[in-house]
């Protein structure tokens, strides 16, 4: 089996790093350092924190570097998952100067971004420590990087819900209506034998029993109080899992977890995360 990096094969994290270099640094390549700094130059620098983090991505940012200056010294000092404090070293590199500069800004936009997916997940998933409740993400992520968004989700402390449309059976609220029916929708759904436990999106609890008539495996409670998550959670007394989705905020997520619903999924782990500080400062090459 194949290492994964940040969640993608070797050959998707290459392709990756193709792509965010080419953005970043175009066809003539990087002008400002090539006009100022010497071909022969070396510089050494150390990447850190600037706040605290739960650290994710630092293989993939290592991964900019080397593609640039194949002989890059780099020492990792703190793995992904590690909480960091501010000035806390994450990575020491030296290598050429010209090649640490252009690849500064794509390793570091890379590391900030998923470190900020990974946090965010982590103050979240604390956020509901011993109610027994399980954190999920969502597939509310940046277009073409939720591979690296749900590693991020994961590396913070929650678990993935669907990766794509075709490795789950979600029915939500416009299959409903295009069936007709909560029943229509979860019979069709059983008739299409997928092989998949079939979840139903419902927004009522005088939905729910129609939905377990027809025999879905899961009740995903969309947008309901907390008085109505109780309600469901005493409803379906532990026949199925239950989870509960829609505007969770982290000032209301653990009142909701401690309705008794089995998961809570949160759509701003992976879409509104902000990103982290972290910053390369450059020393002497002898440091």
């Amino acid at each position: 089996m194949e290492k994964s990096i940040a969640g993608m094969s070797p050959s998707e994290a290459a392709l990756f790093i193709e792509l965010v270099l080419k953005e970043d640094i175009g066809d003539s390549g990087d002008v400002t350092s090539v006009a100022t700094v010497s071909a022969g130059a070396t510089l050494a620098g150390v990447i850190a924190a600037r706040q605290e983090l739960t650290l994710a991505g630092v293989e993939l940012a290592e991964l900019f570097f080397l593609r640039l200056d194949p002989s890059a010294e780099l020492e990792r000092l703190a793995e992904d998952g590690m909480t960091l404090s501010p000035g806390q070293v994450i990575l020491k590199v030296a290598g050429s100067a010209q090649a640490l500069l252009a690849a500064e800004r794509s390793a570091l936009n890379t590391l900030a971004h998923l470190s900020g997916i990974a946090t965010s997940a982590s103050i979240y998933s604390r956020a509901i420590d011993g109610t027994g409740c399980i954190l999920l993400d969502t597939r509310k992520t940046v277009p073409g990087l939720r591979t690296l968004g749900k590693y991020a989700a994961r590396v913070g402390g929650a678990r993935n819900h669907r990766m794509r449309l075709d490795d789950g059976v979600l029915i939500k609220d416009n299959h409903i209506a295009v069936a007709g029916s909560v029943h229509a929708a979860v019979s069709a759904a059983k008739s299409a034998r997928l092989q998949m436990p079939i979840q139903v999106e419902v927004d009522r609890v005088d939905q729910i029993e129609e939905a377990l008539a027809a025999g879905a495996d899961a009740i995903l409670c969309d947008n309901m109080e907390v008085g109505e998550l109780r309600r469901a959670v005493a409803l379906i007394s532990g026949r199925v899992p239950i989870e509960a989705s829609g505007g969770v905020l982290l000032e209301s997520i653990r009142e909701i977890a401690l309705t008794g619903v089995t998961y809570v999924s949160v759509g701003r782990i992976t879409q509104s995360a902000p990103s982290v500080d972290v910053g390369l400062d450059y020393l002497p090459a002898s440091t």
